[in-house]
């Protein structure tokens, strides 16, 4: 009966300043509590995403140099597909040259073999 008695003779500002003297009060122990939570259970987890995220990205470094190394390698071998394709029409110009040579020699071949035949027909 005598907490009833002392709260009824509170008046009402003393009761409006106990209040919010609780409720800062129990907001400070909550803000602690979470705090010291928050350190123990999610500092390791930060600080492991932290170093994968180094990794990751010296991961990233590595494959954007890879990519230059391939780009590279990619123009150098356009260079030498222009390359090759123009020793393709070289050679195939060459052999349009030989393949000419080659029926001209024919011509000459069956031109010869005629005239060996003629000359070896007897004479009558």
């Amino acid at each position: 009966m005598n907490a009833q008695f002392i709260l009824l003779a509170q008046s009402v500002t003393a009761v409006v300043i106990e209040i919010v003297l609780l409720l800062i009060g129990a907001a400070l122990i909550g803000f602690l509590t979470a705090w010291f939570y928050q350190k123990h259970f999610f500092t390791p987890i930060v600080k492991r995403l932290e170093a994968e995220k180094v990794d990751l990205n010296n991961q990233i470094t590595g494959l954007k140099s890879d990519i230059a190394d391939l780009n590279k390698q990619v123009t150098g071998l356009k260079s030498e597909i222009v390359d090759l394709n123009s020793q393709i029409t070289g050679l195939k110009s060459e052999n349009g040259k030989l393949n000419e040579k080659i029926s001209g020699l024919e011509k000459s071949l069956a031109e010869k073999e005629k005239k060996i035949s003629d000359l070896l027909k007897p004479k009558m």
